[in-house]
């Protein structure tokens, strides 16, 4: 199994960035797909989530409103969509793919439940 983010960067407050994974080696369409991210000193947190059999999505409170996951099935790929950026956004971005029965149940946000993991890619917000 392997996932491949690419996409972060720096930006300045209020603007946007797209994070992308593309996820090899597994059945892409039973698994949830997740960003997570994690600042320094502080704990990995889940961002958002998605069911890639039926593409239902969560959120963290934080950013709801202003990110969007989504995928696209057909490149194995999901989306993070990151709008209205603020200072405390910043944090290296992580894609984690879990399966469904496992990371279900609102068990999305729970980092543990992930078994596989991407590089992370770098968001920093000034």
């Amino acid at each position: 199994v392997q996932l491949v983010e690419s996409g972060g960067g720096s930006v300045q407050a209020g603007g946007s960035l797209r994070l992308s994974c593309v996820g090899s080696g597994f059945t892409y369409s039973s698994f949830y797909m997740a960003w997570f991210r994690q600042a320094p000193g502080k704990e990995r947190e889940g961002v958002a989530a998605i069911f890639t059999g039926g593409g239902s999505t969560y959120y963290a409170d934080s950013v709801k409103g202003r990110f969007t996951i989504s995928q696209d099935n057909a490149k194995n790929t999901v989306y993070l969509q990151m709008n209205s950026l603020k200072p405390e956004d910043t944090a290296m971005y992580y894609c984690a793919a879990g399966l469904g029965w496992v990371c279900g149940g609102g068990y999305w946000a729970t980092a543990s439940r992930f078994g596989y993991w991407g590089q992370g890619t770098q968001v920093t917000v000034s």
